[in-house]
């Protein structure tokens, strides 16, 4: 009896935890606090700061690969016969995280994105195509700062694209080229798109002036059903033809996008949109956040990787910003470049605290459709973006 006890109590968890899961239970209780209780980016952060709770509970295996033995091994000339049998079949976060290891999640979270996604302000004022493509600067200055900071190419590139506020993307190039960062890069670039409330109207307000901020934009032009339906495909063609390695994120994000505006697929468009999107969110930030373990999350590696993140986050709010400012000086039809700052792609959010700042300066100024362009803008860019590095470094 004496043993059964003594048995039982060494397979409390209590008994065998350690001070980094302790520390990692209170960092993913603070992610939920903040998602809960200040209502920072919820969907994204409940699962994942849940799933790094889960994984860090003491012998409860969630992410436990499976354990197996073969016997009655035999080598032929032809062939190598054997019995395996399973000791453990492993845990359950362990089978959902191969869906990001093996960059299956982030695609499909792309259809659904398209699927959610106007693309008229863009194809109505196309020059705030150049915003989103300015904001991504951020991305190749960090890439240049982790290099001198001494990680390799394949592990910079997969730092750099934390600046394009694109969780998704962020996971798909970092499966590719540097899976061994997986968890530290994609809960920095999540937590970054939660922050964006915070961390963006700073740096917007320092590089405007009130005159600026209080820019009044003209209306946007009407946008034809045909030039939705048709701008889908031509950017599908054109990205997939020059950059093949970005095809499949950019395919996904237009096929999703046709699907809601060529009017024939609605039931497909709304599975996309709402039932498989929320599914596949579940799932990746359950097993995001499961590969937060603490004994790969707990190193200076990562908070250089954190230090890099909000480097990139912040270079790339400020290059979309700066060059609004630019474009002004030799366009009539003024730009807020407030907007700018919603290049960084973290739909809509960017776009949205974009709209708030410029009514703080003028309450009858209506900012959110015309920050959309460039916020939609910002999701292509990232991605081509990712397709650049993953020529350059795949």
């Amino acid at each position: 009896m004496i043993e059964v006890i003594n048995n039982f109590i060494s397979s409390m968890g209590i008994v065998n935890i350690s001070w980094q899961q302790i520390v990692m239970i209170f960092i993913a209780c603070v992610l939920l606090y903040l998602a809960i209780e200040k209502e920072f980016e919820p969907l994204l952060l409940v699962p994942i700061a849940f799933g790094m709770l889960l994984t860090n509970l003491p012998l409860a295996g969630v992410m436990s690969e499976p354990v197996s033995s073969i016997s009655n091994l035999k080598l032929t000339n032809e062939a190598i016969n054997g019995t395996i049998s399973t000791k453990s079949p492993g845990g359950l976060l362990h089978y959902l995280y191969q869906g990001a290891k093996l960059g299956i999640f982030p695609p499909l979270i792309f259809l659904g994105v398209g699927a959610c996604t106007d693309f008229g302000p863009l194809i109505s004022n196309p020059k705030t195509m150049l915003l989103g493509a300015a904001a991504q600067f951020g991305i190749f200055f960090t890439f240049i700062g982790a290099l001198l900071l001494g990680f390799t190419g394949l592990e910079a590139s997969s730092i750099g694209i934390i600046g394009g506020a694109d969780g998704p993307t962020a996971i798909y190039l970092t499966t590719k080229l540097a899976p061994h960062l997986l968890a530290p890069i994609a809960v920095a670039a999540y937590s970054y798109m939660a922050l964006v409330p915070i961390i963006q109207p700073p740096i917007m307000k320092a590089l405007t002036t009130k005159e600026e901020r209080s820019i009044v934009m003209t209306q946007s032009k009407p946008v034809s059903k045909k030039a939705k339906i048709i701008f889908p495909i031509a950017v599908t063609i054109v990205v997939s033809l020059l950059l093949p390695s970005a095809a499949t994120l950019i395919g996904l994000l237009m096929f999703g996008n046709l699907l809601k505006e060529c009017m024939v697929t609605d039931r497909l468009s709304d599975t996309a949109s709402n039932a498989l999107m929320n599914m596949i969110t579940i799932f990746l930030g359950l097993a995001v956040g499961a590969s937060a373990e603490a004994e790969i999350f707990l190193s200076m590696q990562t908070i250089k990787i954190f230090a890099l993140g909000i480097v990139a986050f912040s270079i790339g709010t400020g290059s979309g910003v700066l060059f609004a400012k630019l474009m002004n000086k030799f366009s009539k039809d003024k730009l807020n470049p407030l907007i700018g700052a919603a290049g960084v792609s973290a739909v809509p959010m960017a776009a949205r605290v974009a709209h708030k700042v410029a009514q703080e300066e003028n309450p009858g100024n209506f900012l959110l459709m015309h920050a959309m362009g460039p916020n939609v803008a910002g999701v292509i860019g990232s991605a081509v973006a990712a397709g650049i590095l993953l020529s350059l470094f795949g």
